[in-house]
């Protein structure tokens, strides 16, 4: 089996085709020490000496000036400095609260050139058990970037999610999904349908990647033109241009007839706030309907805020969740005080003041759920895997292995760049977290025992985008549903591929192989109503 690597288009960020031959906060992890005086002469680095980092903070090479739109209009928080600034507060930022800070190399930061060289090494080199980087979720992006997705969804780009099949030629990239009303959507791009060419260069095999990254990663209001192949082999000719669009988090949620049962299906994309009305509108269809099976569609769901998967353990659970730990987050032996517990969640969120409400979230509490998923399946969704598992709802996973992400952070920005350094870890109510090579569906019937472990009763199926997503007939649905009526696997899921896929939700400029970004889990509880 080939091996697929899930990307969604981003003018922040983008990937690099091969060529031929080849604890809980309710903000951004900031600090501003109150001091507008700037500093022009650089710090100095002493091998294993760490300041504290709020000494070097929002002094920038390049200070912001005016305004920030997304903090009220308060001034800027930026004073002027130096690129060693910036170093130096990332070097003692890293070490105070990075989760493995003993295992970074404490290399002098002006042996890089750049202050983002800089940041990607300040990580541990160490592996997982199978070999695999230990840490593989350290990550920045622009300021404007996180904020026009955090508050609301926003990202630039066609609204297409594609499968990279192959990136190197003959490349092959499919359309995994498209989201609705988007550019793409609305000229005919669906499911399935391959690129041959951008802008008149040939895409399977040409030479020329600038052109290619240019028209699969472009800035906001870019046209380009594309050439697809669709499922049956026929050519279509589009001129896709690029726009913020708003992403629909939640989609397609049903309800259907089967076997005698009545079975909920709701896709679900990214743990972000303005997930919270399309999930509840769609677990109250669910209760509404009595729903005796749900099948929950997070295979490209790469995370999001914890609190959010929370609240969606206890909307599957009900009323036996309450007052049970969904997650508990450990963090360095530095800040060991500052460990939290996060309890399964009954009540919705006021994003706008950031606070819990007093209002009850619908739940249709179940006693199992089918999780649908695949290596784009990370970090909060993977935290309602092992909190429901934690307080013993059965979880059965029909797809593929998840990205196995048991970490997360709290975003900090600092000059304009918001930087993700793993800062959590994640364990359940009965303190497991032994998934960094993610959860992997066993091929158990719903009889079979296994213990508390990244083994998952489930069904092993390839995402082929054979059919639209929440369609009877998509392989994933259809397993979920035959192991619904029948308690066993379908029989074309009776083997596992040979090579697990790869997924992403955005790209980078990154050599091969691509590595996700999007995958994440943030510790960013609100207050408590007064």
């Amino acid at each position: 089996m080939q091996r697929i690597t899930l990307v969604f288009a981003s003018a922040a960020m983008s990937l690099l085709l091969a060529a031929c031959g080849g604890g809980g906060s309710d903000s951004l992890g900031t600090d501003n020490p109150g001091n507008n005086t700037g500093q022009t002469e650089p710090p100095t680095w002493t091998f294993n000496q760490f300041p504290a980092s709020s000494q070097f903070i929002n002094y920038c090479a390049s200070p912001r000036t005016g305004t920030d739109k997304y903090n009220n209009n308060q001034p800027y928080p930026d004073k002027v400095g130096t690129a060693m600034h910036e170093k130096m507060w990332l070097r003692s930022f890293t070490n105070e609260t990075y989760l493995w800070y003993d295992e970074v190399l404490d290399n002098d930061p002006t042996q890089f050139d750049t202050v983002i060289d800089y940041f990607e090494q300040l990580k541990t080199n160490q592996t997982t058990a199978s070999g695999n980087a230990k840490d593989q979720f350290h990550f920045y992006e622009s300021y404007e970037s996180f904020q026009k997705e955090a508050q609301s969804g926003v990202a630039t780009g066609y609204g297409i999610r594609w499968a990279a099949i192959s990136t190197s030629p003959p490349r092959n990239f499919t359309v995994a999904a498209v989201e609705p009303n988007s550019p793409a959507a609305n000229a005919g791009i669906v499911r399935g349908d391959k690129i041959l060419s951008i802008d008149g260069v040939d895409f399977i095999s040409s030479d020329n990647t600038a052109a290619l990254n240019a028209g699969l990663s472009p800035e906001q209001s870019e046209p380009h033109n594309f050439v697809f192949e669709d499922k049956a082999g026929n050519d279509k000719s589009v001129t896709l241009t690029s726009v913020d669009i708003e992403t629909s988090p939640v989609q397609n949620a049903k309800v259907i007839s089967y076997g005698g049962k009545q079975v909920g299906y709701v896709q679900f994309n990214q743990f972000i706030p303005t997930a919270q009305e399309g999930l509840i509108e769609a677990f109250n269809l669910f209760k509404t309907q009595q729903i005796d099976d749900l099948v929950l569609d997070m295979r490209y769901n790469g995370g999001g805020r914890v609190i959010m998967a929370a609240q969606l353990g206890y909307m599957v659970a009900g009323n036996s969740s309450l007052n049970k730990t969904f997650t508990y987050s450990t963090l360095n032996d530095k800040r060991t005080a500052e460990e939290e517990r996060t309890e399964f969640e009954s009540r919705a969120i006021n994003w706008a003041e950031n606070k819990f409400t007093t209002t009850s979230l619908p739940t249709v509490t179940l006693p199992r759920v089918y999780i649908l998923s695949t290596r784009g399946t990370a970090s909060a969704s993977e935290n309602v895997i092992n909190g429901l598992r934690g307080i013993d709802v059965e979880v059965f996973l029909i797809g593929g292995t998840t990205r196995g992400k048991p970490y997360g952070f709290v975003p900090a920005q600092n000059c304009g760049t918001v930087y993700y350094t793993i800062q959590f870890g994640s364990e359940n109510a009965k303190g497991f977290d032994a998934y960094a090579d993610g959860f992997i569906p066993s091929g158990a019937s719903s009889s079979g025992e296994i213990g508390l472990s990244a083994q998952v009763p489930g069904c092993i199926v390839a995402d082929d985008f054979s059919a639209p997503l929440g369609s009877q007939e998509e392989d994933l649905f259809a397993a979920a549903l035959t192991h619904i009526d029948t308690g066993r696997c379908p029989n074309v899921a009776q083997f596992a591929p040979t090579a697990q896929p790869q997924y992403q939700n955005k790209e980078h400029a990154v050599t091969l192989p691509v590595y996700p970004l999007r995958e994440n889990a943030i510790l960013m509880k609100p207050k408590e109503p007064q």
